[in-house]
This record gives structure tokens, C-alpha cells and sequence, in this order.
């Protein structure tokens, strides 16, 4: 199903380029309590994981964008609003994002659903009978809804949101070297290269580190590291395979994506068509909202963060409705 949506920008925020910078460039810093734990991987690798919220309520599992962290505004915003429910969230950071490289040359890509699904089967074991919902973040959306329609019914979540997702990875690619999309690339590209150097300053290195100084797309940054270190071809090999729109039929668990059709990060004709979907998809479309923008509110000094809203408006109509399933069953 694709809808349209009752998102309205605010008048002082015109346009996706300032939707989409606001939140992560402007928004001013705020203190959250999270919790740490390291989840350590099959392949002898591990994971950093940032919880928010207190006692046994229903756990909401936030992935975050390329390169993101619990820095972000978007994901700390989120984990705020999760645990203002009376919610646990866990906000999985992939491979490196956390702050220390890990430990394997490999990292994380777009594609890469093995580590959502290692955190997912020991939550499972850990609490059986918990409500577990999960969230993704651009990046992070592409793995949620690629693991969700790849386990199809054995999905074991009761709700998921994908927001500002790039379904089409090539065609995302080509968009962010249109115009002014160029600017995202360039800061995420070098986000990108940052990274890597610092992961290898004092273990050998898999490639050319020299040829990264010529790195500006993310087509040369694909071709040059992220295939090579995790089994594609090259960049196009890569894209192909990882595209989570391929994977939307096959979902079963009810699943809201929310998106705006001006996402300067993704061109108009990637976004899916209703056949694309599963029954259990809605698409929600907005005109306006920039990528993972979406900002409202009558006053600059008054900005309203709608996806903190409109989030866990749509996971309480499954968590809350669970709980209350769990209360009469155990009452009777």
C-alpha cells in the first residue's frame, strides 16, 4: 500500500536541502543515558551496542546511517522518544562506527544482514517471550527491509520502520553526483576515507591505502574497498546484490517505510511501486522532508523532530497491543 502522508515541513526549513541538514548539523547536542555493551560475532569480530531505556519493556533495535553513530542526532533522538514510551532501545552500531575500529579487516556495508541477525537471535534467547521491533536509519533501512524480506516469515519482529531508505543503490549513487547532492557525497565519502586510515594505521592493509587520496565518488570508494573486502566484484556487483527493493515482496512482519519523494540522496524513479510491495508494506510518501529530515514545527526555537513522533506512534499500535494481549492472557 502507498499512502500519502501527513508530514507538513516547516515553513522556516524550505526545500530538501535544508530539511536534510538541519537535524544533523544544526540541532543542538543533548545528553542521553545509555547503556554500553560489546556483543562479540561469530567470525571473532564484534559489535558495540548503546541501550536507552530501563526494565522489561518491549526492545526496539535502531540502525543507523552510513557512518552514523549514537553521535547522530536522529538515532539519540530516537532512543530518547523509545525510552519516554517506557521501551528499551538498542541502538546497534555497525562494525567501527562505534568509535574503535574492529577487528577484522572487513567491515559493514549496505547489504550486510549478518550482524542484525546475530543481535537479533541472542536478544531471542535472552528474553523469549520480549516484543522486539526494529528501526533503520537510510543505510541501516536497506539492511533492516533486505533481512526482512531475506527471513520472510521467520522475520521474529513484531513491527519495522525503514525511513529515507536507498532502495537502488546504483541509482543512489548516480543521484548523489547530481548538483548539489554532490555535497553529501563529498562529506560522507570523506566520513568514509577517515575511517579507513584509521583503521589501519598499525595493521597491514588489504589495498593500495595510497590510492585513496584519489577517492571522491562512491563508485571509486566501492571499487576500491568496500567490493574487494567483502567478496563483490566491483561497485556494480556490490549495489546489485545488496538493493533491498527486490527483497520487499517477501516481507512478512508489518513494516511502514517512510519517505520523501524530494530525498536528495535518491532519485524519484527508485522509489518502489505498490507492486513491489508486500501486503504487509505500507509506503509512506511524502512531498517534502529532505533525507532523514522531516522537521516541522511553527518557530525555529520551537522545531518539531516528527519522526520521533510519527516512529513510535506506529510501533505502539504492535508493542502496546501485544502487551495488553499478554496482561489479558495472563489475567484470565
Amino acid at each position: 500500500m502507498i499512502v500519502t502522508s501527513h508530514f507538513r515541513p516547516a515553513w522556516w526549513l524550505p526545500g530538501p536541502h535544508a530539511q536534510t541538514v538541519w537535524g544533523s548539523r544544526f540541532r543542538p547536542p543533548f545528553r542521553i543515558e545509555l547503556l554500553w555493551e560489546r556483543l562479540e560475532l561469530p567470525d571473532g569480530d564484534f559489535v558495540d551496542l548503546a541501550w536507552s531505556g530501563q526494565g522489561k519493556g518491549p526492545i526496539v533495535v535502531v540502525l543507523h546511517g552510513l557512518e552514523g553513530s549514537y553521535r547522530s542526532r536522529y538515532a539519540a533522538g530516537l532512543l530518547r522518544a523509545i525510552a519516554q514510551r517506557g521501551w528499551r532501545g538498542v541502538l546497534l552500531h555497525f562494525r567501527g562506527c562505534s568509535g574503535e575500529p574492529n577487528r577484522l579487516a572487513r567491515s559493514y556495508h549496505s547489504g550486510d544482514t549478518g550482524d542484525l541477525h546475530a543481535l537479533l537471535s541472542t536478544l531471542r534467547q535472552r528474553e523469549p517471550d520480549t516484543p522486539l521491533a526494529a528501526v533503520g536509519y537510510s543505510l541501516g533501512g536497506n539492511v533492516l527491509l533486505k533481512w526482512l524480506g531475506e527471513n520472510g516469515q521467520q522475520a521474529d519482529l513484531i513491527a519495522a520502520i525503514g525511513v529515507s531508505v536507498p532502495f537502488e543503490l546504483g541509482r543512489a549513487a548516480w543521484q548523489l553526483e547530481q548538483a548539489l547532492s554532490q555535497a553529501y557525497q563529498w562529506s560522507l565519502v570523506k566520513a568514509l576515507k577517515r575511517s579507513v586510515r584509521y583503521k589501519f594505521r598499525y595493521r597491514d592493509c588489504p589495498f593500495d591505502l595510497q590510492a585513496l587520496e584519489n577517492v571522491r565518488t562512491f563508485k571509486e570508494f566501492d571499487d576500491l574497498i568496500t567490493a574487494p573486502l567483502h567478496g563483490f566484484i566491483d561497485a556494480n556487483d556490490y549495489w546489485q546484490r545488496s538493493n533491498c527493493r527486490p527483497f520487499l515482496r517477501n516481507i512478512h512482519v508489518p513494516t511502514l517505510i517512510l519517505h520523501s519523494t524530494d530525498d536528495p540522496f535518491l532519485p524519484q524513479d527508485a522509489i518502489p511501486s505498490a507492486s513491489d510491495l508486500s501486503p504487509t508494506v505500507q509506503l509512506e510518501l511524502s512531498a517534502e522532508g529532505g533525507h532523514v529530515g522531516f522537521i516541522g514545527g511553527q518557530w525555529p526555537w520551537q522545531p518539531q523532530y516528527w519522526l520521533e513522533e510519527r516512529v513510535p506512534e506506529f510501533l505502539s499500535l504492535y508493542l502496546e497491543s501485544e502487551i495488553s494481549g499478554e496482561i489479558a492472557l495472563a489475567s484470565s
